[in-house]
């Protein structure tokens, strides 16, 4: 890989490395950011289409070991409580791990068959490197993470939603004197026993942390909207008019829209049990926080020990903001052919962002974005 500037080259991985003062800038032609599904896809798509690893094209990872925001997912979500874990491309998932053990943890299974990816295909992952921001310089762009400095004719951003968890400001909620949590904080629902834990949150993890905690102690389930279960199996159609949705407001410049909210929630028997335990009781969203729980504007209270917040994710985008590629609303105008490719600036595109926020959207979004930005960079 060449540098602008007389230093020493960057390690590939941390283990085994000294520390040092690097101040090289490290040129490519692509760089992919984030080592999750999306990340990793693109990278074998990258590799397919005969691009270098390293002076062609290399991806950048915060974590220091392999397996994306799965390595940090809480100990109890085990193969037979994930929704299903999708095969990268090329290598399946029961190649590495045993999927017939179901009570294996995704936090282990995962990451072991992603390292087992990396390993087979030779991806130039280079970790721990935390991408700090990305600005333009001299038409081309400049990646400064936490150690080493690179400059890059492209971008695949592959940073998923994990680190940028959302939770609504609602009034009184810095004088509430209990915990207040977020889905990625949650371990075990042991930590809750003898206190009474208000879930908020109408999605699937939401249903299974209330479903985990409600055989402990005391809850209280609270979402904005009336959830939409469904009696039907969830369909491969159904999946592709749901991506639709999400890939018509990405096109027209929208923030996206939750998949869940377009698809509903299936019954499962976990979630019959639960209705029959009568834990599905829910109640509409509070108008404020107590010192000690929640209040509805009717006057009703109800007294709580954690405030649960299940609400979701938003695309962790802020290194990319010197870019300008959102519009004023916090949308991005998106084209190309999977809706990967910024419409301001072709040679950025974004995996695992709307329409392929999914694990199998991850798969094709990669390729179609490896593939575009090759292309647009004149690469193939």
């Amino acid at each position: 890989m060449a540098t602008e500037e007389s230093a020493s080259a960057a390690s590939k991985t941390d283990e085994g490395t000294e520390s040092r003062d690097v101040r090289a800038v490290l040129k490519t032609d692509i760089v992919v950011i984030g080592a999750g599904q999306a990340g990793l896809s693109s990278a074998y798509h990258l590799r397919g289409l005969g691009i270098a690893p390293g002076k062609g094209f290399l991806v950048l990872d915060k974590s220091p070991d392999s397996g994306g925001a799965w390595q940090y997912r809480w100990p109890s979500l085990t193969l037979s409580t994930v929704n299903r874990v999708h095969d990268l491309p090329g290598m399946q998932f029961a190649d590495v791990v045993d999927a017939g053990h179901t009570e294996v943890k995704a936090s282990v299974a995962v990451p072991r068959y992603f390292a087992a990816y990396e390993e087979k295909f030779e991806l130039p992952v280079y970790r721990p490197l935390r991408v700090k921001v990305v600005c333009e310089r001299n038409e081309r762009f400049r990646v400064e993470t936490d150690r080493e400095t690179f400059s890059t004719r492209g971008i695949i951003n592959a940073t998923g939603t994990w680190e940028t968890p959302y939770i609504p400001n609602y009034p009184g909620a810095d004088r509430f004197k209990g915990r207040q949590l977020h889905t990625r904080d949650y371990r075990t629902a042991d930590e809750f026993v003898g206190q009474h834990v208000i879930v908020v949150g109408s999605g699937i993890s939401a249903l299974q942390l209330l479903d985990e905690i409600s055989r402990v102690t005391s809850t209280t389930w609270v979402t904005r909207r009336e959830p939409q279960f469904r009696d039907t199996p969830f369909t491969p159609e159904d999946g592709r008019a749901a991506v639709a949705i999400v890939e018509d407001r990405v096109r027209r410049g929208l923030v996206p829209g939750s998949v869940v909210s377009v698809t509903g929630i299936p019954w499962t028997p976990a979630l019959e049990a639960a209705r029959e335990r009568g834990i599905l009781n829910r109640l509409p969203m509070f108008s404020e926080i107590t010192e000690d729980g929640v209040r509805w504007a009717d006057g009703t209270d109800q007294k709580a020990d954690v405030i649960l917040w299940c609400t979701g994710f938003r695309s962790s985008l802020d290194h990319l903001a010197p870019l300008q590629i959102r519009e004023d609303d916090g949308g991005i105008f998106m084209d190309g052919r999977l809706a990967t490719r910024v419409a301001k600036d072709p040679r950025i595109h974004l995996v695992g962002y709307g329409p392929s926020a999914s694990t199998i959207g991850a798969n094709r979004a990669g390729g179609a974005a490896a593939r575009e930005l090759a292309s647009h960079l004149g690469l193939i």
